[in-house]
C-alpha cells in the first residue's frame, strides 16, 4: 500500500512531467539568482514563501470550496493561522 503522503507527491510529479515540486523550485532559484548579475538580494525567504503561500491558498480554498476548516485540516494549520493567512492575501 502507498502511504497517502507519497502518492500526493507521485500525483504532483505526474503533473509536472514527472519533475518533483522541489526541483521546479530549485531551477527557479537558480534562473532568479542569474537574473541579478551579482546583486545581493534581500529578504528572499518572505519573498519566496509570498510567491508559494497564496496561490497554494486559493487552490486549497477551491479544493474545499470555501470551506475553511477542511482547507485548515488540509494545510496542517488551524483555523485561526489560516484565516490569517487568507486575510494577509486578500482570500475570501
Amino acid at each position: 500500500m502507498v502511504h497517502k503522503t507519497t502518492k500526493k507527491k507521485q500525483d504532483l510529479k505526474a503533473l509536472n512531467n514527472d519533475k518533483p515540486l522541489r526541483k521546479h523550485t530549485e531551477e527557479a532559484l537558480q534562473q532568479y539568482f542569474a537574473s541579478l548579475n551579482g546583486d545581493r538580494p534581500g529578504n528572499l525567504y518572505q519573498l519566496v514563501l509570498g510567491e508559494i503561500e497564496e496561490p497554494l491558498f486559493k487552490a486549497v480554498m477551491d479544493y474545499t470550496q470555501g470551506n475553511q476548516s477542511q482547507a485548515a485540516g488540509i494545510l496542517g494549520l488551524s483555523r485561526g493561522t489560516l484565516r490569517k493567512k487568507l486575510k494577509t492575501y486578500s482570500i475570501s
